[in-house]
């Protein structure tokens, strides 16, 4: 990608990364060796949690979670409409139902007051995404979810290093799992992995055996007396969901880094939220309350393309002229064909349809310098005919 590119996100590599990764691969484990505990400490320690435990993307770690929860054929899974499919699908590849909820049209938010109309005689969890990085109102998630005797997993793929209230999103503190991401677009990355983290070591046994076949080793939670060293039993049916040792070496020197990938990505965005006070029809969204700090994964914005007497395909368009690539986050899950047969209706959810009609997802990562954010509101604000 050349250097006058802007994407919307980009991973951050130095050369110390580049050397634990070579250092990984000079030693005995290439994969589900001790680096990966490692790099499950290295995270729990950095979140809060007492457990984590590392899987190959954030996708199996949003089914391994419903997976260790119990869900299956016949329960319903509370979902906002609006995220990412992975958020929805995970109750369906256990076999369970997702359930709709409307979001707050301006931050794309679950609405709890909403999801409690949802709540039915077979709802059994609920899954509140951080969007863009800030945490969910989890006091009124947590209080929902102990009316209705509810598991809560938290989709945090866009909230390491986010904090609610006095505790850092992921310690499971108002949760009973919180899945994470390290996609190169995320805060650290693993080029490809993912996580869960709990308060709870009853499930992070369970998902240490999902993330493995099945399979249980541990002489005393065998069904059968062992004949030897070599033997084991799959106890249930678990997937192949490993990480590697090579992935969690350059992980651990990610979190490293993380405290100072945050505070650049906090940086930027009161960059943007200055320049764009002076910009008419862009407003950005809803990034925090005095409760909650957010970790910026995506620098999202609303912009009124009517009103500016164009679209958002034109806008985009203009930006990758000019070298700046931008995104949507996201088209609403209802409108989605696969769940559109399924009986989804997008026009029973006007928050996320309204949130989807203007967002865009501007250029947001670490490695950028000031003037790329200057650069990118005097190209939008041209674009929308505000400049």
């Amino acid at each position: 990608m050349a250097d006058d590119i802007l994407p919307y996100g980009r991973q951050w590599i130095d050369e110390d990364d580049v050397a634990a990764v070579v250092e990984a691969l000079r030693g005995a484990y290439l994969t589900t060796g001790p680096t990966v505990a490692r790099f499950e400490a290295a995270l729990a320690e950095f979140v809060g949690a007492r457990r984590a435990v590392a899987v190959c993307n954030g996708t199996a770690a949003l089914h391994a979670a419903c997976a260790a929860a119990g869900l299956g054929p016949g329960d319903e899974v509370l979902v906002p409409a609006l995220t990412f499919l992975a958020s929805a699908n995970c109750a369906r590849y256990v076999g369970a139902e997702p359930v709709f909820v409307d979001v707050d049209p301006r931050s794309g938010l679950i609405d709890v007051a909403d999801a409690a109309r949802h709540v039915g005689p077979r709802t059994r969890a609920i899954i509140p995404v951080h969007l863009n990085g800030r945490p969910v109102d989890l006091d009124g998630v947590r209080a929902l979810a102990d009316a209705h005797d509810l598991t809560v997993i938290e989709d945090a793929a866009h909230a390491l290093g986010a904090r609610y209230q006095d505790t850092r999103i992921g310690d499971c503190a108002r949760s009973d799992m919180t899945i994470f991401s390290f996609h190169p677009v995320k805060h650290v990355t693993t080029a490809e992995g993912g996580a869960i983290t709990t308060a709870k070591p009853e499930l992070a046994e369970a998902l240490e055996v999902f993330r493995n076949h099945g399979m249980v080793r541990e002489p005393a939670k065998l069904r059968q007396p062992a004949p030897g060293p070599w033997y084991y039993e799959q106890q249930s049916l678990g997937y192949n969901y490993r990480i590697t040792d090579l992935q969690c070496a350059l992980g651990i020197s990610q979190l490293a880094k993380l405290d100072r990938f945050l505070a650049r990505r906090r940086e930027l965005a009161a960059r943007y939220d200055r320049l764009f006070a002076a910009v008419e029809g862009v407003e950005p969204v809803a990034v925090g309350t005095p409760d909650s700090v957010s970790a910026y994964h995506l620098y999202a914005v609303h912009c009124d393309f009517a009103g500016a007497g164009t679209t958002r395909a034109a806008v985009m368009a203009g930006l990758r002229e000019r070298g700046i690539l931008t995104q949507v986050h996201y088209i609403p899950v209802p409108a989605q064909p696969y769940y559109i047969e399924r009986g989804a209706d997008i026009s029973r959810y006007p928050g996320a349809a309204a949130y989807y009609a203007g967002i865009l997802s501007l250029p947001m990562f670490p490695a950028m310098a000031d003037a790329d954010v200057d650069r990118v509101v005097e190209a939008l604000a041209a674009g929308l005919g505000a400049g």
